[in-house]
């Protein structure tokens, strides 16, 4: 079962890249999945260079065909941030921890979000990472460098914390991702006491399973959910847009480290999502990024809820 609520809270409009940008601060949908009550939380939205997700060396006119379909132009993507929330039982679960306060000013609304829901960050129990990418980890640190969620237990890959926390990866990784190396080794030092780590296939919680989709970073996982004959696939950034990253998902995307591997995973992981129509939450997809993947022709499209 699915249900839809919007809560608006008054902001400031921020000017970033030239672009003035009023959205939606705070948003959620929930959905019921056996004791799971899963909620999509709003961390507000980035504002990125079109080039971070179409590099220049994909087909000129196909892709203008499929921009245009979806009425996608200009020079800069804002794509939405949703952080899923489940609760069941005693348990209160983050799948990412959202971007905080020092990545951009129109993310990091993460806590206006849970307020909204009656939960207090206190009461988180786990924080699961996807990957570690500012806007999924930054959030688990406040303005004074506090744990954000200081009763949690925090859990990730371990391919993606051996990379993040190696002392050499702020050496080899792209110049433009120099501050998201600092940025996460900074932050992963200061929650490595409280941190356990799982690899592929493992069942992490109750009814929640990884599933590696490496590419985007060297470690990304997906998080499975499944209660009795209900799945759900929380896709974290492996398939990070609605049109592009459906209609042709062997292309390669600006935002994946690995193009390569991260084409083969996502063309793999919308294989499966989408013969067993399961449906999934996408981090970037469209508020409340809850919906299906449907095959069509060459390729696949968002069918949202």
């Amino acid at each position: 079962m699915i249900t839809r609520r919007r809560l608006i809270t008054n902001a400031t409009t921020a000017l970033i890249a030239g672009a003035l940008a009023p959205r939606m601060v705070w948003a959620n949908t929930s959905v019921t999945m056996g004791n799971m009550t899963i909620d999509t939380l709003s961390d507000g939205h980035l504002v990125l260079p079109r080039s971070m997700t179409l590099p220049d060396d994909l087909p000129a006119a196909e892709l203008a065909t499929i921009l245009e379909k979806y009425n996608v132009g200009g020079d800069q993507f804002m794509p939405d941030c949703n952080v899923t929330l489940i609760r069941a039982g005693d348990r209160v679960m983050l799948m990412d921890a959202g971007a905080g306060s020092e990545f951009m000013p129109t993310a990091g609304k993460l806590l206006d979000a849970l307020s909204a829901v009656d939960v207090d960050p206190a009461d988180v129990t786990h924080v699961v990472f996807t990957h570690a990418h500012p806007d999924h980890l930054w959030g688990v640190l406040d303005d004074f460098d506090d744990l954000t969620f200081p009763n949690a237990t925090y859990m990730m890959g371990q391919t993606e914390w051996d990379y993040w926390t190696n002392s050499n990866t702020v050496d080899t990784i792209d110049p433009g991702r120099i501050a998201f190396a600092v940025g996460a080794k900074r932050r992963l030092d200061v929650i490595a006491d409280n941190m356990t780590f799982f690899g592929d296939g493992a069942e992490i919680l109750p009814g929640i399973a990884a599933r590696a989709c490496f590419g985007h970073t060297p470690g990304h996982m997906a998080l499975h959910l499944a209660q009795g004959s209900q799945e759900m696939m929380i896709l974290g950034d492996c398939i990070a847009n609605h049109h592009v990253a459906f209609e042709r998902p062997a292309w390669h995307s600006g935002s994946d480290q690995d193009g390569d591997m991260g084409a083969a995973a996502r063309t793999s992981l919308l294989d499966q999502v989408a013969s067993a129509q399961m449906h999934i939450i996408g981090f970037h997809l469209p508020y409340p990024g809850i919906g299906r993947a449907e095959k069509r022709d060459d390729g696949y499209v968002f069918a949202p809820d």
